[in-house]
């Protein structure tokens, strides 16, 4: 029996992942496994059930956390993005822009994918969308039905590493709370903090090395002969204007989003309510038939976040400056009322909604299970031996992270992100904090943004990878799962890569965060 009881933590993590493989729902799974192997250390006296008093504690902390508050306002944000069809007009526009390139199609997917991943983030949303409208188009002009898969499956999943993204939003909190166990071990009870602004300024860089990465593999393969990726002879050119109409909508949200984070104007999760209102008026303009209202209403929410920029509209700034943005705030809102009214009409802000509930829902009940796993986790010892195997990793603080890294990829081709950070996040985050590369702590921002990279593997690495799902449910009969599980072979490839490159030069995470932050 005592030989068993000093193995518990590991077989409670082993038997969570053959559970979750086998298709138990992920936030029962966790739960139960976790209450299953308190109960067994219990009874062979090495697991306090005191650790469980805390639950009720952080399930309120979580509950109250104004960071996580983020996480409802950019999923609704994205649904609602995806019912206003920002995708097909930036995909017609570009298409027919760049169709008489060689691989023409296949870099608009890409450009149009990162233009998506930093206005929605819904990796679903996007495949499914450039499925449908760009897959038929890319087979139908000759080009490779594994290249032509691959890419759109990529291009899906920029939304997770480019910002705003859900998965930096819930890394960045479960990062932070790592971070300061991590500083409070060493000694320093006046820790720092890791903000959501940083990991998504951290991020920025190495998200745009991917989107390069991801076309400069595309103009290659465009180039072999045969031609997998030719030109698109029969696309007609389209005009500045309908290129302008579709690109600067979106453009306009990006930068209102994530500048006003960047800049310091707003918090990650004002910023979200900001993309959320933005989303809704976009919706109207296209979807709910108040074009002139949404658009008179825009301009006001960019005149306010202008004026909230040079100015300080909370009491300290000019009254004249402070009546000016009541105002608008006041014509903001009498627009935001109308087109609300005409979405509920449509039947549109009642299916948002409900997708919005389900898909939060989802994540906090993930969430609630992760942290009574965590709990037990750490009662029977699991967080020390976590500990002792990371230092005992030759190579130092390189050999632990490579192991890290190797386990989040390996994960990646059976679990979800979401377990993924809920789970293995906590576990590690605070032994590889604690360590040291070059005589200066490890950077939780570097450190966040080789994980999110990582993490974004686990949508299109098979068998599991749902990017690839959502591909296999629109694609056409011709185009076969083998097909589909070739062509994200290369973008994978180039993902690790980008974890290669991101781990020589630390500085492409750091230096942005550095230069807004200090």
């Amino acid at each position: 029996m005592s030989g068993l009881a000093q193995w518990l933590d590991l077989m409670m993590f082993a038997a969570a992942c053959l559970c979750l493989m086998a298709g138990f729902p992920v936030a029962f799974t966790l739960a139960g496994t976790a209450l299953a192997f308190a109960a067994l250390g219990h009874v062979l006296g090495v697991f306090d059930i005191a650790f469980l008093r805390a639950l009720p504690q952080r399930i309120y902390g979580t509950m109250t956390n104004e960071v996580l508050v983020a996480v409802p306002l950019f999923v609704f944000m994205g649904v609602m993005l995806e019912r206003s069809r920002v995708a097909e007009d930036l995909l017609e526009a570009l298409a027919t822009r760049f169709g008489k390139l060689r691989g023409g199609l296949g870099l608009a997917v890409t450009v149009v994918g990162a233009l998506l991943a930093a206005s929605t983030g819904v990796v679903g949303a996007t495949v499914v969308t450039m499925g449908l409208l760009a897959l038929p188009a890319m087979l139908r002009h000759g080009y490779s039905p594994s290249l032509a898969a691959g890419s759109i499956a990529a291009a899906g999943t920029l939304g997770q590493i480019i910002p705003p993204s859900i998965v930096l939003v819930i890394l960045a909190d479960q990062l932070s709370n790592a971070y300061q166990k991590a500083q409070l071990d060493m000694g320093l009870f006046r820790p720092e903090t890791l903000s959501v602004g940083d990991l998504f300024a951290g991020a920025l860089v190495p998200g745009l090395l991917l989107v390069g990465l991801y076309l400069a593999y595309q103009l290659l393969a465009s180039a072999r002969v045969p031609r997998p990726a030719p030109s698109a002879p029969s696309a007609d050119r389209a005009d500045l204007r309908q290129v302008a109409e579709a690109l600067v909508p979106p453009l306009v949200l990006i930068v209102a989003v994530l500048g006003s984070i960047l800049v310091g104007v707003a918090t990650p999760t004002e910023a979200a309510s900001v993309g959320a209102v933005g989303a809704i008026l976009l919706a109207g303009r296209r979807i709910g038939g108040g074009r002139r209202a949404s658009t008179v209403a825009g301009g006001c929410l960019v005149a306010v976040l202008g004026l909230a920029a040079v100015t300080d509209l909370r009491g300290g700034g000019s009254a004249v400056m402070a009546a000016v943005a009541l105002v608008l705030c006041a014509v903001l809102a009498g627009g935001l009322v109308l087109v609300l009214w005409r979405l509920h009409r449509t039947q549109v802000l009642r299916a948002v909604v409900g997708a919005t509930a389900q898909v939060t829902s989802m994540i906090f009940v993930i969430l609630i299970g992760a942290t009574l796993f965590s709990l037990v986790f750490r009662g029977l010892g699991g967080e020390d031996l976590v500990e002792a195997a990371l230092a005992a990793m030759p190579g130092g603080t390189f050999g632990a992270l490579f192991a890290v890294m190797a386990l989040m990829f390996l994960l990646g081709f059976f679990l979800d992100f979401l377990e993924i950070v809920f789970v293995v996040v906590p576990l590690v985050a605070p032994a590889l904090l604690r360590m040291e590369i070059g005589g200066e702590p490890v950077s939780p921002v570097w450190l966040g943004v080789l994980m999110a990279v990582n993490l974004q593997t686990s949508f299109l690495t098979p068998p599991f990878g749902v990017a690839l799902f959502y591909l296999r449910g629109v694609a056409p009969v011709e185009v076969t799962t083998g097909a589909i599980y070739r062509g994200i072979v290369p973008f994978v490839a180039l993902q690790v890569l980008a974890l290669f490159v991101l781990c020589l030069f630390p500085g492409l995470a750091t230096w942005l965060p550095r230069m807004i932050y200090g």
